[in-house]
Order: structure tokens, then C-alpha cells, then sequence
């Protein structure tokens, strides 16, 4: 049995009158600060069951930072640096240029190749070879957007991270997903209310407030065996679960 310790603090709740209003936020990228990059369609890519490039491009341009440039009218587009006509794309202002190759080998496994050039200095940034099951493309495009981003940007990307939340329909459903929303998977469904998933820092755990007990109570549940246990009945809200960086304690507000 895994076993951690729990912080209690008393925190002082505000509340407010019901206010009934849909909040709408919008992220908007300065255009003049975005870093043009081109994300060229990988060779043997149209074998894949999906597009990798469009992932991983839709992963830098969701981040803001990123100007996807367009690479329609070049042909043929390069998959190696020695095919690359740098003027064709630095006329698209395209700083850095994405190329590489993709495909499932016969065994199952999803090869792919990638190099991250530099369009101003025509020199290579980054690259790297992947191997992974077929059926985790999503999830390796991902891992490249990740590199892509942390080697243009000097910051982790969180792209191959995984988000959770709660749905509320019929029944209360806390999922989780990929960062982008794809791959969306139900954890536990209650008529109950859910509130405030908290990751443990291994992914491997989901500390939660459950409202089964009729009042607010803290619960952990094992995302790979489905077992949960009930960390935090105090008398009080047993809300905002916390989790401390080693993963062995939690921190519960009363």
C-alpha cells in the first residue's frame, strides 16, 4: 500500500451570491512576436493513419508563440536537409523549417525521423529518431512538438502531458485527455458531484473531491488499476487537494 502523508490548513471560503453567466476566454497570440516556423508534410507520411505534422503543427500554433508557415506550392517538399531550397522558404519569411519522415514498419511499430533546421543560418537545431506502437502516433507527434518548443524556446513544452477535468451532463464524469482534448477517457462517472482533479506528480494517481458521503470528501484513485481510497473525511469542506512534489504527501483545505 502506498502511503502518504496529509496536510490540513483552514482557509477562509468566500461566498458569493449565484450569478448565472457563461465565461468566455479568449488566447490571442501577438502576431508580431510569433516565430514563423514551416512544418513540412513527412515523407510516407499519407500511409499513417493520421497526419503527424498536423499535430504537431496545431501544437505549436495553440501554444501562441508559434506562425504556422504555409509550405503548399513548394514540390518536392524535402524530407532531408540536402533537399531543402532555403530561398524558397525564407521568401515565405520562414525562420526554422520541420522536415523528417514517417512510417509503421512491419512489426507494428511506428518509426519516425525528424530534423528542426535553421532557415536563417541553414544549420540543423535539433533532431531525433522514434520508435513507438503504431497506436501511439498522437502521443509521439506530441513528444516531437515538445522538443520543437523547448529547443526554440529554452521552456519545457507540455504537449505529451495529460489534462483532467469534469463533465457534467446526466452524471458527473471525471476524464481524462490528451493537452490538445483528443483521447478523452472517463475515470469514474458519479450522480454525485466531482471537483478539483489534482495530478500526483508520477501521472500514475488522481486526487479528487467527491461529494458520495453526501459532503465533501478527498479521494485518490489509481488511474491504472481503478482502485480509489478515501484520503480526507474531516468534518469541514475537504476540498483543493494538493499534491506535494515527492507525491507522498497531500495538502486539504477545511
Amino acid at each position: 500500500m502506498k502511503l502518504f502523508r496529509l496536510f490540513v490548513f483552514p482557509v477562509l471560503l468566500l461566498t458569493f451570491g449565484k450569478v448565472h453567466a457563461q465565461l468566455t476566454i479568449e488566447i490571442v497570440g501577438g502576431a508580431g512576436k510569433q516565430f514563423p516556423i514551416a512544418v513540412v508534410p513527412f515523407a510516407a507520411e499519407n500511409t499513417l493513419p493520421q497526419s503527424m505534422t498536423q499535430i504537431i503543427g496545431a501544437d505549436l500554433a495553440r501554444s501562441g508563440l508559434f506562425r504556422l508557415v504555409d509550405s503548399g506550392g513548394i514540390s518536392p517538399l524535402p524530407s532531408e536537409p540536402s533537399q531543402i531550397n532555403y530561398p524558397d522558404w525564407r521568401s515565405r519569411a520562414a525562420d526554422a523549417i520541420v522536415i523528417g519522415s514517417a512510417r509503421i514498419a512491419g512489426n507494428g511499430q511506428l518509426e519516425v525521423s525528424f530534423r528542426l533546421m535553421d532557415a536563417v543560418k541553414q544549420t540543423q537545431i535539433a533532431g531525433a529518431a522514434l520508435s513507438a506502437p503504431a497506436a501511439q502516433l498522437r502521443l509521439t507527434a506530441h513528444k516531437i512538438a515538445d522538443i520543437i518548443y523547448e529547443k526554440l524556446t529554452g521552456d519545457k513544452g507540455i504537449f505529451a502531458t495529460r489534462i483532467a477535468y469534469i463533465v457534467k451532463g446526466a452524471r458527473y464524469q471525471l476524464q481524462v485527455a490528451d493537452a490538445d482534448g483528443f483521447g478523452a477517457q472517463t475515470v469514474l462517472a458519479s450522480s454525485e458531484p466531482l471537483l478539483s482533479p489534482a495530478w500526483a506528480p508520477d501521472g500514475k494517481e488522481l486526487a479528487y473531491v467527491s461529494f458520495e458521503d453526501k459532503r465533501p470528501i478527498v479521494v485518490v484513485q489509481n488511474l491504472t488499476t481503478g482502485a480509489r481510497r478515501k484520503v480526507a473525511t474531516f468534518r469541514g469542506n475537504n476540498s483543493a487537494p494538493a499534491w506535494a512534489p515527492d507525491g507522498r504527501s497531500i495538502a486539504v483545505a477545511l
